[in-house]
């Protein structure tokens, strides 16, 4: 039960509870930090490759090239929720690398399908290749973590609630 003048957020949880900061920030602690580090410098990786595509050979494949600022916006999105952490972060972060694992899966069959369709490689062609299989790696181990880290922080919280009564 909260505490007399406590507040609960979203997701039911206590911001009087003895550890609020730890379980906010739980999902870019520990091997999160590891994971938010390579999101973030995939996130400039990914960007600067799709700016400099598109502002001097957008003709010569604009789909590859707007892809691989889709990936960009994805790994920054991901990013961002790994630093915030919390509940609504956890929900982002989850929704996010799910659209990464389809992303790259579906980008890494259609290059190695029909590889005329992509004229240049993107971030995801042949699942990453480019970038050692990172591209593919990463959403699997980011869903692995999302989800290490929630079984964390349920088992912490069911730990503050039994000292609290």
């Amino acid at each position: 039960m909260a505490e007399s003048g406590s507040t609960t957020v979203e997701g039911g949880s206590d911001v009087t509870s003895p550890h609020p900061a730890a379980a906010r920030a739980r999902i870019g602690t520990g091997p999160g930090r590891l994971l938010l580090s390579v999101y973030a410098v995939f996130t400039v990786a990914a960007l600067s490759r799709s700016i400099v595509q598109l502002s001097t050979k957008y003709h010569e494949a604009p789909l590859a090239y707007v892809l691989s600022g889709v990936a960009g916006i994805v790994y920054a999105v991901i990013t961002v929720a790994l630093w915030r952490g919390g509940d609504a972060a956890r929900r982002v972060a989850l929704a996010s690398c799910s659209a990464e694992l389809v992303g790259v899966v579906t980008v890494g069959i259609l290059t190695v399908v029909d590889s005329s369709a992509f004229p240049d490689a993107t971030v995801w062609s042949d699942f990453g290749v480019g970038y050692v299989f990172l591209p593919v790696v990463l959403p699997v181990a980011g869903l692995l973590w999302l989800r290490r880290s929630a079984r964390q922080d349920a088992e912490a919280a069911s730990t503050d609630a039994g000292d609290g009564e």
